[in-house]
């Protein structure tokens, strides 16, 4: 008997921790679904901000919203990261068959198939770089934000939290600052369009001091802007649910 005692409360400690751990997940899980409603009314910030912070590293950001910024930055973001945005309900499945097809030809493309709502569902609630697990996480959650957050508000969202410079920039006025000293509504087309050309990976592009290859990446993006003629408002009854 004196051997059994330990061994059941070493089992009972054990099965308790897992709980513990089992509880923590589906928290983890849950958290993002009963936040997102919420952003709809108020400003979020990404876990990549979060972590910045907890490394008590720059962060610099300012809220704008979207009727203060350049027109041509939205629709420049648009024809660089998602053309498809007012017509699919999160996830462009076209975009994303090219890329999987692509990848097992052994391809590169200019992009990857996230659409900007997977990109904005990566940015508050997951985590970056390449990852199956991280892509599974990240596919329904967009599918949810798209159906609880307006078009115009899940693009206002993206724009001020998307990492926009090398030194803790966020959102589009941090990243118009520091590339063009001047606020984002004052961006010409030409520089909304190298903003969109930062995107991808504002950590070795440089709006500030722009490459031929960025230049010519945004040129094509300045064109696409301005033949697009997107309508944020429109692009809302575009993506209807109901």
């Amino acid at each position: 008997m004196s051997v059994a005692l330990p061994q059941t409360s070493s089992r009972g400690w054990l099965q308790r921790v897992i709980r513990v751990l089992v509880v923590g997940c589906a928290f983890l899980l849950i958290l993002p679904y009963v936040l997102t409603p919420l952003y709809r009314v108020f400003d979020p910030v990404s876990t990549l901000m979060l972590w910045r912070w907890a490394k008590r590293v720059r962060v610099e950001r300012v809220v704008t919203p979207i009727d203060f910024l350049a027109p041509v930055l939205p629709r420049s973001v648009i024809a660089a990261e998602d053309e498809r945005f007012c017509s699919h309900h999160g996830i462009d499945f076209d975009e994303l068959r090219r890329v999987l097809k692509a990848e097992t030809n052994g391809e590169r493309r200019p992009r990857g198939g996230s659409s900007i709502t997977q990109q904005l569902s990566k940015n508050l609630f997951l985590w970056p770089g390449h990852s199956y697990v991280r892509k599974a996480l990240e596919l329904p959650l967009a599918l949810w934000i798209d159906l609880v957050i307006p078009k115009r508000r899940q693009l206002e969202i993206y724009l001020n939290i998307a990492e926009w410079g090398p030194s803790g920039e966020f959102g589009a006025e941090a990243g118009a600052r520091r590339a063009f000293g001047k606020p984002a509504a004052a961006l010409s087309a030409s520089e909304a369009a190298l903003l969109a050309a930062v995107l991808p990976n504002p950590i070795r592009r440089d709006a500030r001091q722009p490459s031929p290859a960025l230049r010519r990446l945004a040129a094509t993006y300045s064109v696409r802007a301005a033949a697009s003629g997107v309508d944020i408002d429109r692009c809302v009854r575009a993506a209807r649910y109901f």
